[in-house]
């Protein structure tokens, strides 16, 4: 890496403190002994421990991202199908009174072939 570049700055510079959070929130539902953690300094710890902590984060936010993908969708599907109904309640279709061209079933004249209808 070159110099003068920093690997774990977040994306979003807002979001430090709340990952910040999480991260201890994810090492004590592990059970991680917080005391070896100094002022931020996590060095103390297991390379296992503190991978635990990582990899736990990443599975929930990619749970969370999932979850905000799929509320999205159903949020699109249940607009789309709002819009359908809202389309079609304008055209005044009464249930009990259906009118409109039903297919027509006449039988053509043709001299060659089975019969056709139209």
């Amino acid at each position: 890496m070159g110099s003068g570049q920093k690997s774990n700055t977040p994306v979003v510079q807002q979001a430090y403190k709340a990952l910040d959070q999480f991260k201890y929130e994810v090492a004590n539902e592990l059970g991680i002994d917080q005391n070896q953690i100094y002022g931020g300094y996590w060095g103390n710890l297991t390379s296992r421990d503190c991978g635990a902590v990582g990899g736990h984060m990443v599975r929930r936010m990619i749970e969370a991202a999932e979850r905000s993908l799929a509320e999205q969708t159903m949020a699109g599907v249940k607009t789309g199908f709002q819009s359908a109904f809202n389309a079609s309640s304008n055209l005044n279709v009464n249930p009990n009174n259906i009118t409109g061209t039903k297919p027509s079933f006449t039988q053509s004249p043709s001299s060659e072939g089975p019969t056709r209808y139209v």
